[in-house]
């Protein structure tokens, strides 16, 4: 099997972790989380509290982290931290797991994502810690997000935080485990709201709702269509994935977090299809006010510096926006490509459009790649003409 092939058996295979479902709730209640939308929620969370962390952590070691860490569950699944478990078992499951998925890789970024993986598991250094802290006490905060959380759930959130997995937090990282403790108790004060926790806490609680917002994109097994809190994760993880395929002078640490935020203004503005009829000038219009609310939860510093690296990914001048919006219009094509065609059916796609607005975005940014995919999907169309 050549490289390319490998990392796109790869990429493709981790896209069942979409249909992996978690106990936990979105923040509007409406249906269940999956475990990639919750791992593209913790690399976020540990983007935006990066400056609460501590000098000897790794904020993009520990983003890779979260990307990464519950892909096993494709094979190993879910395990709710309420319910009895022979952990043990799971252990193993999930080393068998890890063997599996990241084998399908080269050996090169199986040895990383493996390593990567495994350092979290261990919880030994101080950016697994950091992203093990994040792991335990999210899932707390969304659930008593709601204006009137579940009663069970809720109880489980105050067993957490008191004698369970996030319980380590109180002396490992105070302040979050304090506001967390205030948000459950009902006790938020005013002054806890506006300091800069608070404020980067408000945007990652509004970012949830990212997870509802629908793409034309079905998933790979077209059960449904996609969403964009999980594309931004799967696109996430194919920035490490396909590095070798950037030029020289791109950081595809910087690739990757833009790809982690670029979606988030569809809260408020929706996801435009590249192939659907829509003015182009009044959706800008609509992201730009999208991105002054949104990025505008963050403390002044931050907005600042979070709205310039999406207006970078926007604009695709730089050398890392160009790679970044390059494999941004990759992630679609496999999507329809395997399930049979998706939303290429929908607005009758045709291979000259494709070639017209994906194919010069793709090429600009990652030649080799886009020959690959090309082929690929010229195939695909061959069959069906």
């Amino acid at each position: 099997m050549d490289r390319l092939t490998a990392q796109f058996a790869f990429l493709d295979e981790i896209d069942r972790l979409k249909s992996i479902d978690r106990s936990n709730c979105l923040i509007d209640l409406s249906r269940h989380e999956n475990s990639a939308e919750h791992s593209w929620h913790l690399a976020l969370f540990a983007l935006i509290l990066a400056p609460d962390a501590g000098p000897d952590v790794d904020i993009n070691r520990a983003i890779l982290m979260l990307l990464l860490h519950d892909i096993v569950e494709i094979d190993a699944g879910d395990h709710p931290i309420h319910e009895k478990h022979d952990w043990e078992q799971v252990a193993i499951n999930e080393r068998l797991a890890a063997d599996r998925i990241y084998g399908l890789l080269p050996d090169d970024i199986a040895l990383n994502f493996r390593a990567t993986w495994t350092e979290f598991e261990a919880c030994a250094t101080p950016t697994a810690q950091y992203a093990k802290m994040l792991d335990h006490i999210q899932p707390v905060f969304q659930t008593v997000a709601p204006d009137t959380p579940i009663d069970w759930h809720r109880d489980i959130a105050n067993e957490t935080l008191s004698t369970g997995r996030a319980s380590w937090l109180r002396e490992a990282w105070p302040a979050l485990w304090q506001y967390a403790r205030d948000m459950t108790d009902g006790t938020l004060t005013a002054t806890q709201r506006a300091s800069d926790l608070g404020q980067r806490l408000a945007f990652l609680l509004e970012a949830d709702q990212l997870k509802s917002v629908l793409r034309a994109t079905p998933i790979a097994n077209n059960s449904r269509r996609e969403n964009s809190g999980e594309h931004s994760w799967h696109i996430a993880l194919y920035a490490p994935t396909l590095a070798d395929q950037s030029a020289a002078n791109v950081n595809i640490n910087r690739v990757t977090q833009m790809l982690i935020i670029h979606d988030i203004v569809e809260v408020d503005a929706g996801d435009a299809p590249i192939h659907g009829d829509f003015d182009a000038a009044a959706q800008n219009a609509k992201e730009q006010l999208a991105a002054a609310r949104l990025f505008g939860l963050l403390p002044d510093a931050q907005n600042h510096e979070i709205r310039a690296l999406w207006d970078e990914f926007e604009a695709a001048q730089s050398p890392d926006a160009v790679f970044a919006k390059s494999i941004d219009r990759v992630q679609p094509l496999l999507q329809n490509m395997a399930a049979g065609g998706g939303s290429w059916k929908d607005y009758d796609v045709t291979m000259d459009q494709i070639d017209r607005r994906v194919g010069v975005k793709v090429a600009k940014g990652a030649p080799e790649l886009w020959k690959f995919i090309r082929s690929r999907t010229q195939k695909w169309f061959n069959r069906v003409t």
